[in-house]
């Protein structure tokens, strides 16, 4: 029986708005998800019953070996969804990239059976029964071709690997059991629905099975060139599968470029050199200036470049950034502003040569810090700020810490604190502020907030308040990006607001609680969470890995500032939508006492061509008492002036 290739008709086609259309795809925004009670746009073959009822595909098996449905329409480059139980013991799987060969025919397989969670290349007869399985390799994280196998006798060539990513992330076990942050159980769910996500894009197929990574990521070993349609299987008992949705990877639209009438962007450098940028009196003319990885650009009109070290341009398909923080300060003190910037180990501090026409020397401040976010504030209340971050991240002796500049010689390692117990450090997320309003600085992280001691921030080890401030994603863990701690509701009493997530998708506040006993607890709030949900403004964001909070409009109020990181682990499906708008957002504080917990956020686009890196800033860099943003990241380096308006009304 021959393979037909006509156009899919049995499905529901969803808008393809550059923001909205949420639909039963929770990890990207499909053309068409099937939902209607007939076969059409569907063949069978081989030994199994199949019909169409209330958007469900129901397969019987109905002899040895099995059948399939196959899907009338032809796709190379897909993401594909469903979700799908099995009535009884069943076999059952997916197959993609179904083509003609004299054997039959072939295609890349994930098997859905207990015990048999993998990706194969299968061989069929004319009649659909297969004749040969080979399991395809395995390849790693962080690259969107497979590498060329190992010759014959050669070693195998090393899978890259950064943090845990793309696996998952680390395993944690909690002191106190918070289940948002944990892995859900892994393998197939023996009663009720399985979803699976299936990335298949060049030759590598990513597979996710109910948001765990149980399918190992394989090659597909048709050089890329693999193409047919796709087909349901069930080889024993039966099987349902609802919510087929597909997305045509092959074409990827790229939306006209939009700025809000609320800013003015200047763009300062065209190339990818950082996930950071950072602003201060650089030649105390008192002017701020803008800070990006290597370079530093004068303003007020941030033509002139300036070389702090040198670095060659970042390629985001597949080079991380040496730099994805900038801070500004006079950590010498010797009345000259300072930089201190890195990755996420080690950061190093940038001595400011004091008007000299040169690079500047280069100092380790802090070589054992690995969170993929760190942040500089006042921990102690002396005026001078310190860098809070995490050490270990993710592993059973990670632990959250701060350090400052050693005072007999600010150009030697700085002092460390740790202020947490073992194995509560996780490598995103992260926060700071005054959580209990004893007018003491906390520090918050995904697995809950610690509270800094009456006797001072050198305590060796804080309070620690359970609390989870963030949620399990299948890329690398749980937390998002800075958990921005202010007055939502305006009932007195500080909130959080955070992304829930730094490679997949949500953000949410946490509204703070007290009880008759003074004891302080949060309840949670989602303002957008993926793509099968209704979110404030149809908004929908993935990979929000920076994120800060500043009083955009001038009313007062602070509002939640973030955005996409693009490329955010290169060139690839390692993460949720990975090729989405790089857009840049405001989230706009509205105390509202008819929405849930007092207040909603409206989120209003900056920017859809640049969205954020690891840490930006935002300040009044010309004066005129608007808030302007600055960031850098895949796109480049970037000004977003504010303009300055009429005082709003009260809210």
């Amino acid at each position: 029986m021959g393979i037909r290739f006509a156009g899919f008709v049995a499905v529901t086609t969803l808008a393809a708005s550059s923001i909205g259309a949420q639909g039963p795809a929770n990890e990207f925004r499909p053309d068409s998800t099937f939902s209607g009670s007939t076969l059409a746009g569907w063949h069978t073959l081989g030994s199994s019953q199949w019909k169409a009822q209330n958007g469900e595909l129901i397969g019987t098996s109905s002899g040895p070996g099995g059948g399939w449905l196959v899907l009338d329409a032809s796709y190379q480059d897909l993401n594909f969804f469903t979700r799908f139980r099995c009535t009884g013991e069943c076999r059952t799987g997916v197959l993609f990239r179904v083509e003609k060969i004299p054997e039959g025919m072939t295609g890349v397989y994930v098997a859905l059976n207990a015990g048999e969670l993998s990706a194969f290349r299968v061989t069929l007869d004319a009649a659909g029964r297969e004749i040969a399985r080979d399991p395809l390799r395995p390849v790693g994280p962080f690259m969107r071709s497979a590498p060329a196998p190992p010759a014959a006798g050669a070693p195998a060539r090393g899978i890259p690997t950064r943090g845990g990513a793309g696996t998952g992330g680390a395993m944690m076990t909690l002191p106190v059991p918070l289940a948002p942050l944990m892995a859900p159980p892994t393998g197939l769910r023996d009663a009720g629905w399985n979803t699976l996500s299936v990335a298949l894009d060049a030759d590598i197929i990513r597979s996710t099975l109910n948001q765990s990574i149980d399918i190992p990521a394989a090659a597909t070993d048709d050089k890329a060139n693999g193409y047919g349609p796709v087909a349901l299987f069930v080889g024993s008992g039966e099987v349902h599968f609802k919510d087929v949705s597909f997305k045509d990877l092959n074409a990827r639209v790229i939306l006209p470029e939009q700025t809000s009438t609320r800013f003015r962007m200047q763009q300062l450098d065209e190339f990818f050199y950082t996930w950071g940028a950072g602003v201060g009196d650089l030649n105390r003319d008192g002017v701020l200036d803008v800070v990006a990885g290597p370079y530093y650009y004068l303003g007020p009109d941030y033509t002139s470049r300036h070389e702090i070290y040198v670095a060659p341009t970042i390629n985001p398909s597949d080079q991380f950034p040496r730099s994805g923080f900038d801070f500004v300060f006079d950590f010498t003190g010797d009345g000259w502003p300072d930089i201190v910037a890195g990755e996420n180990r080690p950061l190093f501090m940038y001595v400011n040569p004091k008007g000299e026409r040169r690079r500047w020397a280069k100092y380790p401040a802090v070589p054992q810090g690995n969170s993929e976010l760190v942040l500089m504030r006042d921990v102690d209340g002396d005026g001078k700020p310190e860098a809070i971050f995490g050490t270990g991240t993710g592993t059973a002796t990670g632990t959250l810490a701060y350090a400052r500049p050693d005072p007999s010689d600010p150009t030697r390692p700085w002092i460390v604190h740790t202020i947490s117990q073992p194995g509560l450090a996780y490598a995103h997320s992260l926060g700071a502020g005054d959580v209990n309003g004893d007018g003491r600085l906390d520090i918050l992280q995904a697995a809950g907030w610690w509270e800094q001691p009456a006797t001072g921030a050198s305590q060796s080890t804080w309070i620690y308040h359970p609390e989870a401030f963030g949620r399990w994603g299948r890329s690398e863990g749980a937390g998002g990006a800075e958990l921005c701690v202010y007055d939502v509701n305006g009932d007195k009493l500080n909130d959080v607001v955070t992304g829930l997530n730094a490679h997949g998708f949500g953000i949410a506040w946490f509204e703070q609680k007290r009880g008759s006993d003074g004891r302080i607890s949060f309840e949670r709030h989602l303002i957008i969470d993926d793509y099968s949900t209704k979110n404030a403004g149809d908004v929908t964001i993935s990979e929000m890995h920076a994120s800060l909070a500043a009083d955009i409009d001038g009313d007062g109020l602070l509002d939640y500032v973030t955005g996409k990181r693009s490329f955010s682990h290169l060139d690839g499906h390692t993460d949720a939508d990975p090729y989405g708008a790089p857009v840049l957002y405001w989230f706009r504080t509205v105390r509202n006492p008819k929405a849930p917990g007092g207040a909603e956020f409206v989120p209003e686009l900056i920017h859809n061509r640049s969205g954020v890196g690891s840490q930006f800033a935002a300040a009044d860099l010309n004066k005129d008492g608007a808030m302007d943003i600055v960031t850098s990241n895949v796109r480049g380096t970037f000004i977003f002036w504010g303009q300055k308006r009429a005082a709003p009304a009260t809210r």
